[in-house]
C-alpha cells in the first residue's frame, strides 16, 4: 500500500499570490511565460521554468533564485511537517458546479506497482531531461503530480477546512489552499490514503522523473530514508463527483487519407457529420460514435458496426488502436475540438479523430485489473498550479 507522509512546506510568504504562482510547465508557451516573468521577479515560473542567464547554466541559476528567495523570506518553510488541502471549485465544461478537494503530500516513489502506486495509461518516452536536471540543481519538488487514490472516503476526511493559506482564482477556477498540522488529523489523512492504491492521473513523467532521482541519490548516498524515497503528489479520490474528465483527441499523419479511412472502416460505419464543433462531442456521447475530422472542415460519424470490437476494450483508443495496428502511420495528441480542426486544415495532420472521455468507472476498472490504457486517454481539469507548495529533497 503507498506510502504517504507530510511534509515542511515551503510556501510563499505573501498570502496574495495572484502574481506569483503559474500553470503547469508543460502547458507554457513562450508568450505565456513572458506574461508571468513581467507579473513579479518572484513569480514562480523564474524557478520553475529557468532561461539562459548570462552563459550561466540556467538550472544552476533556478535554484541560485530559490536560495535567494528563501534568504529573503520571500518563501520560507512550515515549521513542522504539514499536509496541504488543496480546493478547486470551478463550473465544467457540461455546465456542472465541481467542487475538487485533494491533500499535497509526499508519495512513496518506486517502482509501479511494488509500493501502491500505479499508472493509468501507457507512458510515451520523453527525450528532455528539464525536469531531471531542475530536480537535480533546486533539490526540490516543484510541480506536483495529480494522484487518485481508491480508498473509500477520503473526500469526506479532506472536507474539514484547515488554516487558509492562500486563494486564487485563474481562469475560472478558484484554486484555494489550506495548512494542516494538527498530528492527529496528519495521522488520519496517511492512515487512509495507505488503505488503497494510488493511481497516477497527471503527471507520470514526473513520477518518472522521481523514480530516476530517487535511485541517484540511493547510488550516491547508499541510503533509502532520505526525502527523495517520495514525491510531490495531490491525491484526491477516485469518485465521479472529484473529477472533470475530457478527452485528449488524435491526429494522424504519414499515412493517406485513403489508406487511413480503409482502416477506420473495418470497425466503423461512416456518415455525414456536419462540422465539427463542440457541440459534436456531445452528440458523439449521444450517437456513442466517434469524429472523423476531414482538412476542408468537414466530418463524418464514426459508429462501430455491429461485432467489430467485440474482442476489444471498450475505449475510444483502444478501438483505433486495433485497427491500425498494422498500418504504417504517425498519432499525435491535441485537447480542444477547434484546435484538431486547425491543425487538419494547416496540413499538419491528413485528419483527426475525436474520442470520447474515458468514464470514472472505467478509469477504475482498468486500475482494478492492472490494466494500462493508450498513451493520452484521458485529460484531468483543471490543471493544477505550480507554486502553491514547493517540498524540499535536502
Amino acid at each position: 500500500m503507498p506510502r504517504f507522509t507530510p511534509f515542511p512546506a515551503l510556501r510563499y510568504c505573501d498570502s496574495q499570490i495572484d502574481d506569483l504562482i503559474a500553470p503547469p510547465y508543460d502547458v507554457l508557451s513562450p508568450a505565456d511565460l513572458d506574461a508571468l516573468n513581467a507579473r513579479s521577479p518572484f513569480n514562480i515560473t523564474h524557478v520553475d521554468v529557468p532561461r539562459e542567464a548570462d552563459g550561466a547554466d540556467r538550472y544552476d541559476a533556478a535554484a541560485r533564485v530559490l536560495a535567494e528567495w528563501i534568504d529573503a523570506r520571500v518563501m520560507s518553510y512550515d515549521d513542522t511537517p504539514t499536509y496541504t488541502l488543496y480546493r478547486l471549485r470551478f463550473v465544467d465544461a457540461s455546465g456542472a458546479d465541481r467542487n475538487i478537494v485533494g491533500v499535497l503530500g509526499g508519495l512513496e516513489v518506486g517502482p509501479y506497482g511494488e509500493c501502491g502506486v500505479l499508472p493509468h495509461e501507457r507512458i510515451t518516452p520523453k527525450a528532455s531531461t528539464d525536469r531531471l536536471d531542475l530536480t537535480r540543481a533546486t533539490n526540490a519538488n516543484m510541480s506536483p503530480v495529480w494522484g487518485l487514490s481508491l480508498a473509500g472516503g477520503l473526500t469526506e476526511l479532506l472536507m474539514e477546512p484547515g488554516e487558509q493559506i492562500a486563494s486564487v482564482t485563474l481562469d475560472g477556477v478558484e484554486h484555494t489552499v489550506e495548512r494542516v498540522s494538527d498530528p492527529a488529523r496528519i495521522e488520519a489523512i496517511s492512515a487512509k490514503i495507505a488503505t488503497d492504491d494510488v493511481l497516477i492521473a497527471d503527471g507520470h513523467h514526473r513520477y518518472g522523473v522521481a523514480q530516476q532521482f530517487r535511485d541517484e541519490v540511493r547510488a550516491a548516498s547508499g541510503s533509502d530514508s532520505t526525502p527523495a524515497e517520495d514525491t510531490l503528489v495531490f491525491v484526491s479520490e477516485l469518485v465521479g463527483d472529484q473529477l472533470s474528465v475530457e478527452a485528449i483527441h488524435r491526429l494522424y499523419s504519414d499515412i493517406s487519407l485513403d489508406d487511413l479511412v480503409a482502416a477506420l472502416d473495418v470497425g466503423f460505419e461512416r456518415s455525414p457529420a456536419g462540422a465539427a464543433s463542440a457541440s459534436t462531442l456531445a452528440e458523439m456521447n449521444e450517437r456513442g460514435a466517434l469524429c472523423l475530422v476531414h482538412a476542408d472542415g468537414n466530418a463524418e460519424w464514426l459508429t462501430p458496426r455491429p461485432g467489430a470490437f467485440d474482442d476489444v476494450r471498450a475505449l475510444d483508443g483502444v478501438w483505433l488502436e486495433h485497427l491500425l495496428a498494422d498500418v504504417d502511420h504517425s498519432v499525435t495528441y491535441q485537447h480542444g475540438v477547434d484546435r484538431v480542426a486547425d491543425a487538419v486544415a494547416s496540413g499538419d495532420a491528413v485528419a483527426g479523430v475525436l474520442i470520447r472521455p474515458v468514464s470514472i468507472e472505467e478509469i477504475e476498472r482498468t486500475a482494478r485489473e492492472g490494466i494500462v490504457m493508450p498513451p493520452k486517454s484521458t485529460f484531468f481539469t483543471p490543471k493544477l498550479l505550480t507554486g502553491l507548495v514547493i517540498r524540499s529533497l535536502a
